[in-house]
């Protein structure tokens, strides 16, 4: 049995646009976006971020210095929570991105 050059054509051009249709899953998990505003630079430990968080869902380092990243990404909206050790694993620095509207007062 044959396939027709067309089914073949549109099973392809289906394949290759499928990941651009909201089809696609996200990537990273929640985080407890509101627990943001607890995060003090030069006092919140690394210990008490993993305590308000959880577990990082990817490590890092910046310009030498540990980061930890909390992100929930998907094809449409993203969020991400950057956060920067010193060597004493205390917050150096932080950001906070998000496109969710309801994280527009944060």
């Amino acid at each position: 049995m044959r396939i027709p050059r067309n089914i073949i054509a549109l099973m392809l051009l289906a394949t290759l646009t499928l990941p651009f249709t909201g089809c696609m899953p996200s990537v990273g998990r929640p985080f407890p976006v509101q627990q943001v505003r607890q995060i003090e630079i030069g006092t919140t430990t690394k210990a008490e971020i993993q305590q308000i968080f959880g577990d990082p869902w990817r490590t890092g380092i910046e310009d030498g210095f540990r980061t930890y990243t909390y992100g929930e990404y998907s094809v449409k909206m993203s969020r991400d929570l950057v956060i920067r050790f010193d060597d004493k694993d205390v917050v150096k620095s932080y950001s906070f991105s998000s496109s969710f509207p309801q994280d527009e007062n944060l």
